[in-house]
């Protein structure tokens, strides 16, 4: 198993064909550094692919999802970064409003 201790969601939407390389030096660029145990979350503009790039404490890990119906809720450009909880990115890879989640993992706002 990989731990992972924090996720960061990069709100910027970034080009699918970008391998690992390239989306390692944009955890740099935006997140100043890629930390062991932390996961990055990335999207293509349209929302309907999501790579998440992990730091093992030894290695980089890539992994690509793709909806073929629907799209993920993403975070709004105001800023560049954003962590999620556990819960958020459960609810985010399943497609159900994360940023509504309150600390108790209960929705509180429709």
């Amino acid at each position: 198993m990989i731990r992972i201790d924090q996720v960061w969601l990069a709100v910027e939407p970034i080009d699918m064909r970008a391998g690992m390389d390239t989306l390692l030096a944009r955890v740099v660029q935006v997140f100043g550094s890629a930390q062991p145990h932390q996961a990055y979350l990335f999207s293509n503009k349209r929302g309907t692919r999501l790579k998440v790039l992990v730091h093992d404490g030894l290695g980089i890990w890539l992994t690509v999802r793709r909806l073929h119906q629907g799209r993920f809720n993403w975070a709004q450009a105001d800023t560049t970064q954003c962590p999620l909880s556990t819960e958020q990115v459960q609810a985010l890879l399943m497609g159900l409003p994360w940023q509504r989640l309150g600390a108790d993992a209960a929705i509180t706002l429709l």
